[in-house]
């Protein structure tokens, strides 16, 4: 919410309208916005057993900006079958190689498209791979954007 003035003419009923306003304004944003929040939520937890829903409150906290509802909630059931999503990833990881050589970035990068691929039937594979993609090389480097097309490749032809 942005620095607003209350005004001490505004009724509680006003004033609880306004920041319901907000929030809905809030849950109005794009589907590659929301994948966006649900992926910081998500590389956020990797460093703590912090709930999602603190993550979410401390980020409102300290930026007097909001994740979406659906960000939350997304992130939330992602943490909650991170063991999952890993022996998902794990399995198509080449030889040698194990889930805690990945960064970060693409861990949580993975377990949302990785998520999205096996339980969102309404998001189209190729989108969640092309926006896996566009979020790595946003906040990581171009070889691990590579990476993150190659394993997802991978898992949706099944070769393991």
């Amino acid at each position: 919410m942005d620095d607003k003035i209350l005004d001490v003419n505004t009724t509680p009923e006003e004033s609880e309208a306004e920041v319901k306003e907000d929030l809905n304004a809030h849950n109005k944003i794009s589907r590659y916005k929301k994948r966006e929040q649900t992926f910081l939520i998500v590389f956020e937890s990797l460093f703590s057993d912090t709930d999602v829903q603190e993550i979410a409150d401390n980020f409102t906290d300290s930026t007097a900006q909001f994740y979406s509802d659906e960000a939350i909630k997304t992130a939330g059931v992602i943490q909650e079958m991170a063991t999952e999503l890993d022996e998902k990833i794990s399995a198509f990881l080449t030889k040698g190689w194990r889930i805690n050589r990945i960064s970060k970035i693409s861990l949580a990068v993975l377990r949302v498209a990785v998520y999205e691929i096996l339980y969102c039937e309404k998001i189209p594979v190729s989108v969640s791979i092309n926006e896996a993609v566009e979020l790595t090389k946003k906040y990581s480097i171009s070889e691990d954007a590579s990476f993150v097309n190659g394993l997802l490749g991978s898992l949706v032809k099944g070769e393991g």
